[in-house]
Parts: C-alpha cells; structure tokens; sequence
C-alpha cells in the first residue's frame, strides 16, 4: 500500500508540511509505505490547454502530455492507494503550486463525454488538509468553505472518496515582534499554537490512518 502527501506550501516545515507528515505517519502506523512531495521543489507549470489529453487517438489521451517535473508525479499518483494534499490558503484558494498541480491532475481524467466521466485508472482515497490564519467563524462568514469544496467535488468525481482536515487561526511567524502584524495577538495565537495546534496534529494522523486502513 502506497500513501503519498502533496504539500502545496512553500514551507517545508512549518503548518502544512506538519500536519501532512502526520497523516503520513497515521498511514504508517497501518501499514503503508509513505513519501511527501514538495510542490515547491518541482518546475512546473499549470494547464498549457494544449488539449492532448483529450485528443482522439492520441497517444496522450487521458494523460497529461506536458514532461516536466510532475510527470513522474503523476506515475506514482496512479500507482498509489491514496493521496493527501496539503496547502495554506492564500487570499481565499489555495496555494499558486497547488493550483497548477490540481489542474494539470485533475483535467486529464476529466473526460468531456456526455455526461462527464473519470478517466483514472481506478478508485483511490483522498485527503485535503487546509491551514488558514483566520479562524472557522470567519472562514464560513468569507464564503472559503463553498469555494473549497469544489476542489472536493472534483477530486470525488475523478479519483474516489474525500476527506477534508481544516486547520484554523494558525501561528505564522516564529516571531511575531519581527513583523508588521498588528492585526493578530501573538499571546492568542502562540496559545492556540500550543493547545490547539497539537490536537490538530492528531486528527491528521487519524485521517491517515482512516485512508491508508480503508485503502486495504
């Protein structure tokens, strides 16, 4: 069983990158082997709309038809049980990296036949793991949860099953002295940060696990 993490940070080891590498040690601890995979270090691009993937006959029908570094990425997606992908939200949507990753994975499958169906191999869990510097209250007032449940929509459609991890009011500097940031208490988000964050960490990991187990 093969579970791999996504992380559409540009921090490797900060609030996203944290709560994937504990999904990933959930799947672990049931078996599955693991890898985590940095959107950041990979050069790529979002869709070209070249439209190979969708062009009878063609050799890449169904396939992304762009060699770049996800290419190899997307052999292990098809190869894998489940995947869990990670990313800040930034200015309502997810990361730049993200984005381009879910376009250019997602509309390849996405046959344009009538009605619409899944061109992937077969069907496979997903995880989606969302940190925010606003709390839920605000999350639901700003409209975030409607628009992030579309990439949810797609993701079921294409791959299978979807689970979602919200990971609110995060602590985003080391140091919050070294920053313009008069808009947050650093008291209050160092506090959340200690008992909040932790509990967070957990639901990961049991979200990991829950895929990894219902992969089986």
């Amino acid at each position: 069983m093969k579970v791999l993490g996504l992380n559409g940070s540009p921090r490797k080891q900060w609030n996203t990158a944290t709560l994937l590498n504990k999904a990933l040690a959930g799947a672990a601890s049931q078996g599955a082997e693991t890898e985590l995979i940095h959107l950041y270090d990979l050069a790529f691009k979002g869709c070209i709309s070249c439209f190979a993937c969708k062009t009878k006959g063609g050799k890449s029908y169904g396939r992304c038809a762009v060699k770049d570094d996800l290419a190899p990425i997307f052999e292990q997606i098809e190869e894998a049980d489940a995947i869990i992908l990670g990313s800040p939200i930034y200015f309502s949507s997810v990361s730049g990296e993200m984005r381009s990753f879910m376009e250019r994975l997602m509309f390849p499958y996405l046959s344009y036949t009538n009605p619409p169906q899944s061109l992937f191999p077969k069907r496979i869990k997903v995880g989606f793991i969302y940190t925010m510097n606003i709390p839920e209250e605000k999350m639901i007032e700003s409209g975030y949860d409607q628009l992030l449940s579309r990439n949810e929509q797609g993701l079921r459609m294409l791959f299978g099953e979807v689970e979602k991890l919200y990971s609110f009011d995060t602590y985003q500097f080391k140091d919050y002295a070294k920053v313009v940031s008069d808009l947050f208490d650093p008291e209050q988000k160092a506090k959340r940060r200690e008992e909040i964050f932790p509990n967070d960490c957990q639901k990961a990991f049991a979200l990991g696990a829950r895929l990894a187990a219902t992969s089986q």
